[in-house]
């Protein structure tokens, strides 16, 4: 596959391997320079639990989140 380096230097990774490996904007990725001309890129591991709020948020059953009501630490 072939792509392009932009005015901006941005590498835009074709839709067909975001896809194939659930790439998605804003996942961060390690550059590493090979050789001359040649280079790796590494997506890097998400923080655990990264999206789990959206994703207990997204239960279709109403109501069985709850939020708790807390005092902020400024007022202790």
């Amino acid at each position: 596959m072939r792509t392009t380096i932009s005015t901006k230097g941005q590498l835009v990774l074709p839709a067909e391997l975001r896809r194939l490996d659930g790439i998605e904007a804003g996942q961060e990725f390690e550059v590493e320079r090979l050789d001359r001309g040649e280079y790796r890129l590494v997506r890097l591991e998400a923080p655990r639990n990264t999206g789990l709020s959206d994703w207990l948020a997204a239960c279709p059953d109403e109501g069985w989140l709850v939020p708790v009501e807390s005092e902020s630490t400024d007022e202790l």
